[in-house]
């Protein structure tokens, strides 16, 4: 089933003779148990594509569906609902609370996506012990490596059982070993669950987990 679809998406930036399309009729799918890769330089629209597929913009015309819903015609609460109930996402820096322990920020997470209370605490403990950072369940963020930041950020990204998770060159602040070990976490995550990841990034050391991998350039994404 494809947790991930583009159809013909075009993005325009700008107004009459001062138009710059970022992205030219991009068709792109994405099926459960993938994790893609995207790469590409510096304003080839990398990160207009992962704003669009992860319902943070709206094309200029085509469509996106996520998990077989399609996103047009949702309005902005709509898109934000939708956003907290099918999608995850990791940042190049893990983005944590600094006043809430690591537990606790998966929790706050659950609360956000309605998840009942007994279900949260379930999936938090399962997700902490997948990624092997439970035993760091009660420390606040300042105390955290970087790999461990980002494997919190990896748990608190599938707690809300999302169709497909996002990420946005989550190895940036990390060393090469530290990098190597966040995307294997995450590739082993997305076999566990099921669904499906992609991320953007400059790093091609990454790549050996990852199932395809794919180049944007002129606005549309080729086989790598």
């Amino acid at each position: 089933m494809s947790m991930l679809e583009l159809r013909q998406v075009r993005k325009v930036y700008g107004d009459g003779d001062s138009q710059t399309a970022v992205l030219n009729g991009l068709d792109f799918k994405v099926e459960a148990g993938e994790f893609v890769a995207v790469l590409g330089p510096s304003g080839s629209g990398k990160s207009t594509f992962l704003s669009i597929a992860g319902a943070l913009l709206a094309p200029t015309s085509g469509e996106v569906f996520i998990d077989g819903e399609a996103l047009s015609g949702k309005s902005e609460k709509e898109r934000a609902d939708f956003r907290l109930r099918k999608i995850g996402f990791m940042f190049q820096s893990a983005q944590l609370l600094p006043f809430l322990k690591v537990k606790e920020q998966l929790l706050f997470s659950a609360k956000q996506a309605n998840i009942q209370s007994a279900e949260g605490n379930r999936r938090a403990n399962e997700l902490l012990d997948q990624l092997h950072i439970s035993h760091r369940s009660n420390v606040y963020p300042e105390k955290l490596s970087g790999g461990e930041k980002q494997r919190v950020a990896i748990a608190r990204a599938w707690m809300n059982h999302p169709a497909i998770l996002f990420a946005d060159e989550p190895t940036a602040s990390l060393d090469f070993e530290r990098g190597k070990e966040v995307v294997r976490m995450l590739a082993d995550a997305v076999r566990t669950e099921g669904k499906a990841a992609v991320m953007v990034t400059h790093d091609q050391r990454m790549l050996e987990w990852c199932t395809r991998v794919l180049r944007l350039e002129n606005g549309i994404l080729r086989e790598a």
